[in-house]
This record gives structure tokens, C-alpha cells and sequence, in this order.
């Protein structure tokens, strides 16, 4: 899913990098320089969820699309409560995630 999502988001004329975990995130240099993240919920060690959280606390202000695999009403509120732009449940319709991705990069 990872390198489909950049595949999508490069043929769309973005520049995207993929990061294999929350935390190999976190070590590399787009923690600071990351225009918009797309995290799935799910993701090995620390969540997509806690990934967003450890952001905000560091008050760092970068615009979040999460992805699922499961529909989960509860998630989907808390991670919009927490400033996430989107929650996509997949399979998603890529020119919506496009979209909604293009919007906040406009703004």
C-alpha cells in the first residue's frame, strides 16, 4: 500500500517519500520539512494514531490523511478531533484522496 500511495501521488505531480515505519518517519529529515502526511491507522510499532499524537505534542502542524482498512467510527472522530484533514476506509476512490490532498496543499 505504502509504495502504491506514492506511485499515486508522484503520477499526480507530488513529490512523495514512503518511510517503513512511524519511527524511521520520525528520524528523517521530512519530519521537518513534510508539506501533508498519508498514514494508515494500522502501521508496525507505533500507529498512525500515536504518530499524530507525538506530532501534536511537539506541536508540529503538519496536515494529516489517515487511511483504514476498517470502517471504525470511534477512530475516524478521534483522529479528526485531533486535526487530521481526512479518514479515508479503503478501498478508497484514489481522485478523492487526490482531491482532498490538492485542496490542503492549495490552502
Amino acid at each position: 500500500m505504502r509504495q502504491s500511495l506514492v506511485g499515486l501521488l508522484r503520477s499526480a505531480g507530488m513529490d512523495a517519500h514512503a518511510h517503513a515505519s512511524a519511527e524511521a518517519f520520525l528520524a528523517s529529515e521530512e519530519v521537518r520539512s513534510a508539506a501533508l502526511l498519508v498514514l494508515d491507522v494500522s502501521m508496525p510499532g507505533m500507529t498512525g494514531l500515536q504518530l499524530q499524537e507525538t506530532l501534536n505534542e511537539r506541536g508540529t502542524a503538519t496536515p494529516i490523511v489517515f487511511v483504514s482498512a476498517r470502517a471504525d467510527d470511534a477512530l475516524q472522530l478521534l483522529s479528526i478531533e485531533r486535526g487530521a484533514v481526512a479518514y479515508f476506509v479503503k478501498p478508497f476512490d484514489e481522485g478523492e484522496l487526490l482531491e482532498t490532498i490538492r485542496s490542503v496543499l492549495d490552502t
